[in-house]
């Protein structure tokens, strides 16, 4: 498959901001910037609990993260359990590398804007090789179940050199 030339992805990139400005949403230009979804939103997680092996935070959900609906975006809800998750395994881990071999994510019902929920991520199983994670997001006030995300992550095994 051939790679897109520069100027096709420039018209490709200038045709998908047309669609979104049209929409109505104006993307800002610090979000051209490489990382800056995934910053935006670990700075946006308050640390409530950490322990080894358990992490609970709060997030409130705002207008940059909701879709059309005013609800938390499905690929925001996904970006929080992956750094929910690699805390969580860190935690247990130490510093090493790990990479994700399975993720899902039941999305169970949706979370409002302004309404702060509660993630709740935990280890299930340390191995030597593997770790299991769970990570629950609840509305905090009333504690109902929004969305559960269980990974498989895998420990790099370190070079013989």
């Amino acid at each position: 498959m051939a790679t897109p030339s520069e100027q096709q992805q420039q018209v490709c990139v200038a045709k998908t901001k047309g669609f979104f400005e049209r929409l109505g949403q104006p993307i800002p230009i610090a979000a051209e910037l490489p990382g800056f979804y995934s910053d935006l939103l670990r700075s946006c997680l308050k640390a409530d609990r950490i322990e080894c092996g358990r992490i609970i935070c709060s997030f409130v959900v705002n207008h940059a993260f909701t879709n059309h609906y005013n609800t938390l975006h499905g690929g925001a809800v996904g970006c929080l359990a992956d750094a929910v998750t690699m805390a969580c395994a860190k935690s247990v881990a130490g510093d090493v590398e790990l990479f994700v071999g399975e993720t899902s994510t039941a999305y169970l019902s949706a979370s409002r804007m302004n309404e702060e929920v509660e993630i709740d991520g935990r280890v299930v199983r340390k191995g030597r090789r593997v770790i299991v994670t769970s990570v629950e997001f609840r509305i905090k006030k009333t504690r109902r179940l929004l969305y559960t995300n269980h990974s498989t992550l895998y420990i790099m095994p370190a070079a013989k050199l």
